[in-house]
C-alpha cells in the first residue's frame, strides 16, 4: 500500500534536483484554452490554430512578417515626448515616459518603416499598445505624418496598423491637434494618387478612430478587433439600453458598412500584395503608341 500512501513524512527535495517547465515554452490560448508551443504559436503568427483568436503583438512582430525576410529601414526612430503642459498625475510625464521606454524598450506608441512586402515597395507605420496604451501624443501624429510625407514623395503604399486606447490625455490638446493633422496628410496622399490601407487591430477607439484609422482608401481588420469611439460600458450608461450582442467587434462594424473586409493575420502580407497589386496605375502610353492605335484598322 505505500505505493499508493505516503509513508515518510516531511521528505524535502533539494531545490537544485527539482523539475521545472522553463518559463515561456508554453501558451494558453485566452479564448478556448488550447495549450501548444511557443514556438507553435509564433509560426501561426500569434493566431490560436484552434478557435482564430488573434493574440495582440507588437510593431516588431508585423514588420518581422510583412517585411520580405524582415529586412526593413526604420523611420524617425528617436522622436520622444516633450512635456509642454508640465502635466503630472500619480507622476510627472516626464518620468512616466522615461518608465515606460525603460519597460518597453520603445521611444513612443508608434514605430513607421519602409522595405518590400512581397516584392513591392511598402512604408507601415504600427502602433504599440504596451506604451501607454498605444495613445496618441505628438510624437506619434508627428511619425504618422512624416511616414505619409515619405509614402507621397516617394510614391509607394502606404499601411496604417492602428492598436489604440485614444488621445493621450497628458498631452490634452496636443493630443487632439494630431486628428486634423494626420488626416490633412492623408488627403494630400490621396490627391497625389498614392494607396492607403488602414488595418485596424484590437483595440482600436477613440481619436485614433475618429481619425486616420478610418480614412484609408480601404478599411479593413482583424477578426474580434474592438473598433469604435467610446467604449461600450460608456455608451450602455449614456443611452440607458443593452447593446447588440457583438456590438463594436470587428464583425458587427463590417455588418454596419464601416470596413471593407477582415483579414486573419496569418493571410494578411498575401491579401495585402494583391490589393495593392490591382492598384498599380495602368501604364501610360507614349505619343508613337498612342498615334499607332488612333490609326489602326479597326475590327470588322
Amino acid at each position: 500500500m505505500a505505493w499508493f500512501k505516503r509513508v515518510e513524512k516531511g521528505i524535502v527535495t533539494p531545490t537544485d534536483q527539482k523539475k521545472e517547465t522553463p518559463d515561456g515554452l508554453w501558451h494558453k490560448c485566452q479564448e478556448c484554452k488550447t495549450v501548444v508551443t511557443m514556438a507553435e504559436h509564433k509560426r501561426l503568427l500569434y493566431v490560436c490554430g484552434n478557435c482564430n483568436y488573434h493574440d495582440r503583438i507588437d510593431a516588431a512582430d508585423y514588420f518581422e512578417f510583412l517585411f520580405d525576410q524582415g529586412q526593413f529601414t526604420e523611420l524617425d526612430a528617436n522622436l520622444t515626448s516633450g512635456d509642454p503642459l508640465h502635466f503630472v498625475d500619480t507622476k510627472e510625464y516626464p518620468k512616466r515616459v522615461a518608465a515606460t521606454e525603460r519597460n518597453t524598450g520603445l521611444k513612443d506608441a508608434v514605430r513607421s518603416a519602409h522595405g518590400l512586402s512581397a516584392g513591392q515597395p511598402l512604408v507601415v507605420a504600427a502602433m504599440d499598445f504596451k506604451f501607454i496604451g498605444g495613445s496618441m501624443g505628438s510624437v506619434v501624429g508627428e511619425k504618422i505624418a512624416r511616414a505619409i510625407d515619405f509614402a507621397r514623395q516617394n510614391r509607394t503604399p502606404f499601411l496604417m496598423i492602428s492598436r489604440s486606447g485614444g488621445a493621450r490625455m497628458m498631452e490634452a490638446g496636443y493630443s487632439l491637434m494630431q486628428m486634423a493633422k494626420t488626416s490633412a496628410k492623408l488627403a494630400l496622399l490621396s490627391e497625389a494618387g498614392v494607396p492607403y490601407v488602414s488595418l485596424l487591430t484590437d483595440p482600436t477607439t477613440g481619436g485614433v478612430t475618429a481619425s486616420f484609422a478610418m480614412l484609408g482608401d480601404f478599411n479593413i481588420a482583424e477578426p474580434g478587433a474592438l473598433i469604435g469611439f467610446a467604449g461600450p460600458r460608456v455608451i450602455k450608461e449614456t443611452i440607458g439600453k443593452d447593446l447588440p450582442k457583438g456590438f463594436q467587434s470587428a464583425e458587427f462594424v463590417l455588418e454596419h458598412g464601416f470596413l471593407d473586409f477582415i483579414v486573419d493575420r496569418r493571410e494578411l502580407k498575401q491579401r495585402l500584395a494583391d490589393l495593392l497589386g490591382m492598384l498599380q496605375p495602368a501604364p501610360v502610353a507614349v505619343p508613337e503608341q498612342r498615334e499607332a492605335r488612333r490609326t489602326a484598322p479597326k475590327p470588322h
